[in-house]
């Protein structure tokens, strides 16, 4: 049997050892990209607990939350196979598959897991600014939410609905909610829009600004102008007077469905295991954000304008839905 050298001797213990590392590790692992938002809304930290709960059950899985500008963008990303699971819109959603608006010409193939909560349109202001209505912004400095985001989708539509022309009757701003908080407490801006969970941290952070007194602009009534634009889509909400402090009463506003998307060339049996554990790690979920805690078998559904995934459907036939 022939001598190895010295360099023969390592690089045979380079080879049996990546051999051992992978021989007995399990799975090669699989890296799942989770686009959120921004940090101060509840996609990120939402997105967060879902890589977390993904990496404890799920084996030979590594999954890490994104920071993006949201919906648009997510589509953009999940069409582009840039990312695997994404946080979306359902307004945004329903544009990306019917391959309109953003997504003229390039529609994107992205199928559901879970409705997973709604957001509440915030419409930000402070008392002196003299804000009370979507139709009182004529004429102000306002931000309609980062470009590429769903913010910005229905802010637009918002304006719209209320016969307020956003590149005519407004100073429009693009700002994310966390530079859109900063701005209106500088005074850089006079109001801003963010589509968003409750709580917002940013918007939690503003309310507890010495010196600001948070306003809250009513839009429930221009539901039924969206509804008839853009279907039932839309719904009406009220954001509590417990949500953040200083609003003195509930305000009703114009609400959307989030929806947790993938790729429909997703495999089919990591779609049902992913969304398997968004229900047995809800608790986990919940710890991490609140609104984890309106996820439920019926409610997740209903109202993705986007097919199921087969991997989800699986998941809730067994489930008896």
């Amino acid at each position: 049997m022939p001598k190895l050298s010295v360099p023969g001797l390592w690089l045979l213990a380079v080879c049996l050892s990546a051999f051992a590392c992978t021989g007995n590790a399990g799975p090669p692992s699989r890296f799942l990209s989770i686009a959120t938002g921004g940090t101060g809304g509840v996609y990120y930290p939402y997105g967060g607990g879902i890589a977390k709960v993904l990496n404890e059950s799920l084996p030979g899985v590594r999954a890490t939350a994104e920071v993006t500008a949201a919906s648009v963008d997510n589509l953009k990303l999940i069409r582009d196979h840039k990312a695997d699971i994404a946080f979306v819109l359902a307004d945004t959603l329903a544009d990306a598959v019917a391959g309109r608006g953003a997504f003229a010409g390039a529609p994107a193939p992205a199928a559901s897991l879970a409705v997973l909560y709604a957001n509440y349109t915030h419409i930000v202001t402070t008392a002196r600014a003299g804000i009370a209505s979507v139709g009182d912004l004529r004429g102000k400095v306002v931000s309609t939410g980062s470009p590429g985001s769903g913010t910005e989708v229905i802010a637009l539509r918002t304006l719209k609905a209320a016969g307020v022309e956003p590149d005519r009757d407004l100073r429009r701003q693009g700002l994310g909610v966390t530079e859109s908080a900063d701005a209106l407490k500088d005074g850089k801006i006079d109001a801003f829009f963010w589509s968003g969970g409750l709580p917002s941290p940013a918007l939690q952070d503003l309310s507890h600004t010495s010196g600001v007194t948070l306003v809250l602009v009513p839009s429930g009534r221009l539901v039924a102008a969206l509804q008839r634009e853009h279907g039932p889509l839309y719904f009406l909400l009220e954001i509590p007077q417990s949500a953040y402090p200083g609003v003195a009463e509930a305000v009703p506003v114009v609400g959307v469905a989030n929806v947790l998307v993938v790729n429909r060339a997703m495999d089919e049996q990591l779609a049902y295991d992913i969304t398997r554990v968004l229900f047995e790690k809800q608790a986990d979920l919940a710890a991490i954000h609140p609104e984890a805690r309106k996820l439920s078998l019926p409610t997740a559904i209903t109202g993705s304008p986007a097919a199921f995934h087969p991997g989800a459907l699986r998941f809730y036939k067994e489930k008896g839905y």
